[in-house]
């Protein structure tokens, strides 16, 4: 199955599901689906930043402090950030994301919106991602990541993301 045939969960303003239909759909149409967001953290406490594969469907070959991705249709924001983040780093047995806060991103028509869920993982594991997702990667310390912020060009729901994490004092 195609990522566009993958059957999502289309919600309302106030995150109430109201149907289901495959992503290609969902972006098509610009319907409010729901997504997770999960910053990965190495023991040392450097963040994981990738750049995107050019075959992503939405925002390809931009730079990412998060991994993540859809939730499926029925499955839980938890349920999604540990299966997005074992996916994405190649890893399983990672403990479970700690969520922290929730938003609702508008693309401003790129994909519609969505509701992110933002969450944050310790990986003391080896990772080896995914090559469809991840084109390159590397574990940075935060003040190397704020300098490549000006530099880099970064999916702007996880610059949202991020920009969030850093008012609330956690970034």
């Amino acid at each position: 199955m195609s990522a566009a045939d993958e059957v999502l969960d289309v919600v309302d303003e106030n995150d109430r599901v109201v149907g289901r239909a495959p992503r290609g759909e969902v972006y098509a149409r610009g319907l409010i689906h729901r997504c997770t967001f999960i910053r990965v953290r190495d023991a040392e406490g450097r963040v994981f930043v990738h750049r995107r594969t050019p075959t992503k469907l939405v925002y390809p070959s931009l730079y990412d402090m998060f991994v993540g991705g859809v939730v499926g249709a029925g499955e839980s924001y938890d349920d999604a950030a540990l299966r997005e983040a074992e996916e994405e780093l190649g890893v399983s047995g990672l403990p479970r994301p700690v969520p922290l806060f929730r938003f609702l991103y508008d693309s401003g028509g790129v994909a519609g919106k969505w509701w992110s869920a933002v969450y944050e993982v310790r990986c003391e594991l080896p990772v080896r991602p995914q090559v469809e997702e991840v084109a390159w990667h590397a574990f940075l310390p935060e003040d190397e990541l704020e300098a490549r912020l000006a530099d880099w060009e970064w999916v702007p729901d996880g610059l949202a993301a991020y920009e969030r994490l850093r008012g609330l004092g956690a970034g």
